[in-house]
């Protein structure tokens, strides 16, 4: 009977018990992708990953990130999760990882400590930033419970977006407002199918600022038709955040950094530092960055 090694641990947190918690398999060579599916159902955590031998032996690893019903082409919390365990595990820790993922190239720079050992890391979203179609307000508040008026329109409108895995991005008008937000089921499937889109892709990621503060945020993502009804830390929902208000921003070369604090309502907080550049001359780029905490390890037998 085969064995499986798995760890796993809280990201975008330095406590154990915070954050997103996320399964690591570092060694998932023999796997088939519909164990791969049935495993990261079962931990029915927001995500698992499966590390594989690279295609090209130039990378890392090839990393494959499932949630609970479908494969991701990129997530922010397992590349942060997962370059952790990888940059643990290495005796001479390189600058950057370099994971195979189906959205592309994966750059990971594992992060050290005030003691030296590495604490977690900080990653490149795979693609510069694209912007899709606006989604109406009503359709909005319906799926977070709120009432339109709740929902800030001065900067942006709710819109697709995306550096690496589709969100819409919604700005709440308030702390207070942001906390009362609850995820309705049934709008979701509605908004859904009027886009005739598959129900996983329908991921709202709500955020409000801290006192006015163009880069202090709290956020909430909602993703009930995947099977994660709230997320307690969602890097690639917002790295895309970040390079958004980034492109939004004046001026031509902008590089801001932001504070985001997210799964405050969850009783999981978790801390994400991220940051956006935008020149004259190219496209928006994004990165996320926090740290992490080892929880469980054990052995998985099929």
């Amino acid at each position: 009977m085969p064995a499986y090694e798995f760890v796993t641990v809280d990201v975008f947190t330095d406590r154990r018990f915070g954050g997103n918690p996320l399964a690591v398999f570092p060694d998932a060579a023999g796997l088939t992708e519909q164990q791969m599916q049935a495993i990261a159902a079962e931990f029915n955590l927001s995500e698992t990953t499966f590390v594989l031998p690279p295609e090209n032996p130039g990378n890392h690893a090839r990393v494959r990130i499932f949630n609970r019903t479908a494969e991701m082409p990129f997530a922010g919390h397992p590349n942060v999760g997962t370059g952790y365990v990888l940059a643990r595990r290495m005796t001479q820790v390189p600058e950057h990882l370099t994971f195979e993922e189906q959205a592309g190239l994966v750059r990971v720079h594992p992060q050290r400590g005030p003691d030296q050992a590495i604490s977690g890391a900080r990653i490149a979203a795979p693609h510069s930033l694209q912007i899709g179609d606006d989604v109406p307000l009503d359709v909005i508040a319906a799926c977070a419970s709120l009432d339109p008026a709740d929902i800030a329109t001065a900067a942006h409108t709710p819109l697709f977006a995306t550096v690496g895995v589709w969100f819409v991005l919604a700005e709440v008008a308030s702390i207070e407002a942001l906390s009362r937000a609850a995820p309705d089921l049934a709008a979701f499937r509605d908004a859904a199918a009027q886009r005739d889109l598959p129900g996983s892709r329908f991921s709202l990621h709500l955020y409000a600022r801290h006192d006015g503060e163009a880069t202090q945020l709290r956020a909430r993502m909602f993703a009930p038709l995947s099977g994660t009804i709230e997320d307690p830390a969602t890097g690639s929902a917002n790295a895309t955040l970040a390079a958004l208000l980034t492109a939004l921003a004046p001026g031509v070369n902008v590089t801001l950094d932001y504070d985001i604090e997210q799964g405050i309502e969850m009783g999981r907080p978790s801390r994400l530092l991220a940051s956006a550049r935008k020149t004259g001359e190219g496209p928006v780029t994004a990165t996320v960055a926090g740290d992490c905490v080892p929880v469980l390890r054990g052995w998985l037998d099929l």
